[in-house]
């Protein structure tokens, strides 16, 4: 990537409804070149894919959840089985392999406390092969980037 995929990908990060000619205006090209160099981001998997920011309090998730998870084993059937879980659960937003005492940071998004029991009870502790969880609850954010921090070569 060089300096304007950068500019392209950082603009489209702050902005994703952007149309290509806005995109083209912003870093400084015409609108052809902009659009190759946008198809070649997106199919290089620089891109990934375009989503729109939720405000979680109203869209009915307002509870934030750090759990850090530590595994009984780490044999491949344990870990493999785990993870598979972990992605198949819609409230588990975030899940980070981490070095120290846990094995996984989980960012997990529910209701109220009614549905974190629950999500415990009936789909964490369902897991298996869990020795430990350890649960902080967010109550308040300082701080959400969206973007990345500029990448300068």
């Amino acid at each position: 990537m060089d300096a304007i995929d950068r500019r392209l990908v950082r603009a489209l990060q702050r902005d994703g409804r952007m149309t290509n000619r806005q995109l083209a205006d912003h870093v400084g090209l015409s609108p052809s070149p902009c659009l190759r160099r946008l198809k070649a981001l997106e199919s290089a998997g620089v891109i990934r894919g375009y989503h729109a920011e939720i405000d979680p309090d109203l869209y009915g998730l307002p509870i934030t959840v750090f759990i850090r998870v530590r595994l009984e084993r780490h044999d491949e059937d344990t870990v493999n089985g785990f993870e598979a879980k972990v992605r198949a659960n819609d409230n588990i937003v975030e899940c980070h392999v981490m070095t120290g005492q846990a094995d996984y940071l989980l960012r997990v998004m529910v209701a109220d406390l009614s549905d974190y029991e629950r999500f415990v009870r009936h789909d964490l502790q369902r897991i298996g092969g869990i020795a430990s969880i350890d649960t902080s609850f967010a109550y308040g954010q300082v701080k959400r980037r969206a973007a990345f921090p500029f990448v300068g070569r």
